[in-house]
């Protein structure tokens, strides 16, 4: 449980600071040596057995500090462009995870042979803030025309490159790096990386520090230069055996170089190795930062919140007793100089009280004696899972029985945070726990590693659900049957090398805000607990210059969501689709429950006669009425998305045959919504998507008739023309009436959007004029599309009546079931001003629908080709 440092005096204006740090180092290492073993907080030695000796560099001119030139790529959108080896090559993965982590865009690009670059600007504006390649020997391979593209590109918009060197079997041991002045010794064995303090991309980093100990591998790489531009960041020393000289004086090699720009106008940086080396990924967070001046960069400061959950919890002989107690205490102090403000957060479930044995009953009255030291929280009083709980007033009666325990016991009961066993409940949400947390516990607050899925762990996000905040959760590797630091799954090593480094570490530094979910029993025994957060403090204090710190549950909530404002609009995910998610799902639920199709629109094209005519088929079942928006739920594009899944599968029947029966609603808001595509290939990523197109002038007008119908005041006031045409001064009711009236005509912008989302098989785009003048042809193609048996003979069963002007159902004794009278209405044929008005405001539009038809391989509406003529 060793990780000691070795500081060496490179070079002359050093030579003070690393004496200092050198004297430290023994002062600490003193202490840390006179600390216990057994049941205490074990330090691990962070800067023990501190070497001064002098070394010597391999050629550099100065390594005196130097400036770089200010970077300020304020043309360039906010986005990496990375090249990688191939879509599954491990760098590229562990490049992506970081970006990921630490919420910047990225665009990956497989790199080609030749060096073909994707195009860099659009409309005079840099696409991109930071180019990454996987591998360096790529970028310098490049075809002269593309290197010149791409250096031009990142000279005119301050855009900085990243790169990588991996050294293989056929790596010469020495070789120029194609067009610079700089050259690789590859396939070297290193040890003791130090951290330059004078290399100007230092940000998170602290220096100057060294790692003690041989880098993994023997396959590094380090750079050599006699030319000003570069500024090693991380130098290593050859490990024994490589041709070390016989002098005393032993050189250091440069494993990542800066490149600060002296040379050709652009700033890079260069690892000599992949992120495997935990240091390398921490150096890497800083470049990124500092080449995309500031842009992708992460704060300083990280918040921190540890829960205890299960007090009172546990079998016999694996909870706390009074020493325990009191070294969680003493814990929580020492944390305290680490992390400001530093509380352990305490879960309880009061059924358990004084179920251990004598002296862990003792441990529980020590607890509650403390009561004022820590935070408090509810955990079920039973320790049971919600989800398992169907009704609100069970859950409310075990929430009340924990209350008053925690009355009796002078536990607080106004912190507003929960946490749920198991994150059952929270995610997939149960409405009945939320409604219950509020009405017993006034809860703001709860967390889960649920949301949107556990793994990978990158990905967790928040979210608000009926007014609670829920906050993402980490896992720290400690379980309630991780109480033993010898057998730690894997060995101890693997939490040692998790707190050094590793996937701890790499939690803290790239999450602004954590909270670990811990347990109860990993504060007695060995007490894990209180080893593995002292230590990660500790080394995250040491190696960067992070600011820790701890805020309660509902300010940290709020500063979550003052970070990650985005995040508060919930995406539901199919819970039948991750086991872990079902098995924390009411029984009583089912994705049976969930449409096989949707028809989205857009409206007065002929949607509801399309319902109308799906229902006649026996296999084909749509959703229940809604009391306010009638046929349709409007799930997907508006408020009601907040109420959840629940809400939104008990518009549907439980089919009778799951296999054979067909699902579907329709709402015709959902074409042109924005959110509506995304949100609904969360939730039924299979689902097949129907559209229906007409002239999208035709739709301007039935839309700017079907309001004046309802009495719409604008559309009442102004006439057609007046609407369409309307400027940005206009009253707010006639510019929402104008919008109204074209955006969902803009065809092709919203088929891209739900493209976007859905593969292009499961679409279909039903031409609206067809579909009213020969409605049996359209819905045997409906009918191929959705595959949905048996075949229904819509010759036989529809009918078209004169008076009505449209198909209507034909029933027994010739008579027939028509659309409402609201359907088919007679209203004043469009003037020719708006007409030649709307065909030129559409031509842009119908080019570009023509265009996607044609990618799509459908065939154009007899409407688009009568346009698209006007338009030669």
């Amino acid at each position: 449980m060793n990780l000691t440092w070795k500081p060496r005096r490179s070079f002359r204006t050093l030579t003070v600071l690393l004496a200092t740090f050198c004297l430290a180092g023994i002062l600490v290492s003193a202490y840390l040596l006179s600390s216990g073993h057994k049941q205490e907080v074990t330090l691990m030695e962070t800067t023990a057995r501190a070497e001064c000796a002098d070394v010597r560099m391999l050629p550099y001119r100065s390594l005196g500090l130097k400036t770089a030139r200010p970077l300020a790529p304020s043309r360039t959108d906010p986005t990496v462009l990375l090249f990688v080896e191939s879509q599954y090559s491990q760098l590229g993965q562990d490049i992506i995870a970081i970006l990921e982590s630490s919420r910047f865009q990225h665009h990956m690009v497989i790199a080609p042979g030749k060096g073909d670059i994707p195009p860099l600007t659009d409309n005079g504006r840099g696409k991109y803030v930071l180019v990454i390649y996987e591998n360096i020997l790529k970028y310098v391979g490049m075809d002269s025309w593309n290197r010149e593209l791409l250096e031009k590109y990142c000279v005119e918009y301050s855009v900085s490159i990243i790169g990588f060197h991996k050294a293989n079997e056929n790596s010469s041991p020495s070789a120029p790096l194609k067009g610079f002045p700089l050259s690789l010794l590859s396939n070297l064995a290193l040890k003791d990386c130090f951290v330059n303090p004078q290399a100007p991309l230092l940000h998170i980093t602290k220096a100057p520090r060294v790692q003690q100990g041989p880098l993994p591998g023997e396959d590094w790489t380090a750079f050599q230069s006699n030319h000003s531009t570069y500024q090693p960041v991380l130098l290593s020393t050859l490990q024994g055996g490589q041709g070390a000289p016989a002098s005393p004086r032993r050189p250091l090699y440069a494993t990542v170089i800066q490149d600060l720009g002296l040379h050709d106008g652009i700033q890079r940086v260069l690892f000599g190795n992949n992120l495997n080396f935990w240091l390398h990924k921490l150096i890497f967070v800083d470049a990124v930062s500092f080449l995309s001046g500031k842009r992708l960069a992460l704060s300083l400061d990280r918040y921190i919140l540890v829960d205890i959950d299960d007090i009172f919890v546990g079998k016999e002989g694996t909870r706390m007793n009074v020493q325990d107690v009191k070294a969680l205490l003493e814990t929580q102090n020492l944390l305290r100089t680490q992390v400001a403000n530093f509380t352990f957060n305490l879960g309880f479930s009061g059924k358990f009280y004084h179920t251990g044995t004598a002296e862990e009953d003792e441990g529980d009255d020590r607890l509650l004696r403390s009561v004022d030291a820590f935070w408090w929280f509810p955990h079920m009083w039973s320790h049971m899972q919600p989800h398992l709980f169907h009704n609100e007033s069970s859950l409310v009666e075990q929430m009340a029985l924990n209350k008053e325990f925690a009355l009796e016991h002078g536990i607080p009961t106004d912190m507003g945070y929960a946490v749920a066993p198991h994150h059952s409940g929270v995610y997939p949400v149960h409405m009945q726990l939320y409604a219950a947390w509020r009405k017993v516990w006034g809860i703001q607050v709860t967390s889960t590693e649920e949301y949107p899925h556990l793994k990978p762990a990158r990905r967790r996000r928040g979210f608000v659900h009926d007014g609670i905040m829920v906050l993402p959760r980490q896992t720290c590797g400690l379980f309630t049957h991780t109480i033993f630091y010898k057998e730690y799954p894997g060995g101890p090593q693997e939490l040692d090398k998790s707190i050094r480094g590793g996937e701890l570490f790499l939690t803290i530094l790239l999450n602004p805000i954590s909270i670990f979910m811990t347990h109860l029993s990993n504060y007695g025994n060995d007490r894990l607990g209180s080893y593995t957060f002292v230590n990660l403090a500790q080394f995250v204090q040491s190696w960067t210059n992070l600011k820790l710190q701890t805020l309660p549950p509902v300010q940290l909530a709020h500063k979550y969501f003052e970070l990650f404002p985005e995040q508060r609009d919930p995406l539901w995910q199919n819970p039948c689709d991750d086991k872990r998610h079902k098995d924390i799902w009411s029984r009583e639920k089912t994705c049976d429950h969930l449409p096989k199709f949707l028809v989205i629109g857009p409206q007065k094209t002929g949607t509801t006669a399309l319902y109308l005519f799906l229902l006649m088929h026996p296999s084909i079942i749509s959703n229940l009425p809604s009391p306010r928006t009638f046929e349709e739920v409007q799930f997907f594009n508006g408020n009601n998305y907040h109420k959840g899944i629940d809400w939104y599968m008990d518009f549907f029947p439980t089919p009778s045959n799951v296999s054979s029966d067909f699902l579907f609603e329709k709402s015709a808001n959902y074409f042109h919504s924005e959110e509506a595509p995304r949100r609904a290939a969360s939730l039924v990523p299979k689902a097949k998507i129907i559209t229906i197109l007409i002239d999208p002038s035709d739709r301007a007008y039935s839309w700017y008739q079907h309001q004046r119908s309802h009495e719409d005041p604008a559309a009442l006031r102004f006439n057609f023309y007046e609407v369409i045409t309307t400027g940005e001064q206009a009253p707010s009711d006639l510019r929402t009436l104008q919008r109204r009236c074209l955006v969902p005509g803009w065809y092709a912008v919203h088929i891209e959007r739900w493209l976007a989302h859905f593969a292009a098989s499961q679409l279909l785009i039903i031409d609206g004029q067809q579909l009213r003048a020969d409605p049996a042809t359209v819905m045997d193609e409906v009918q191929r599309f959705l595959g949905v048996a048996p075949h229904y003979n819509y010759s036989e069963a529809l009918t078209f009546d004169p008076q009505k002007g449209f198909w209507c159902q034909l029933l027994e004794g010739g008579k027939t079931k028509c659309l409402g009278k609201s359907k088919g209405r007679k209203y004043p044929p469009m003037d020719p001003e708006s007409r030649a008005f709307l065909s030129g405001y559409y031509r842009d539009h119908n080019l570009e629908l023509s265009k996607l038809l044609h990618r799509l391989g459908q065939p154009l509406p007899a409407w688009l080709r009568q346009e698209l003529q006007k338009v030669r």
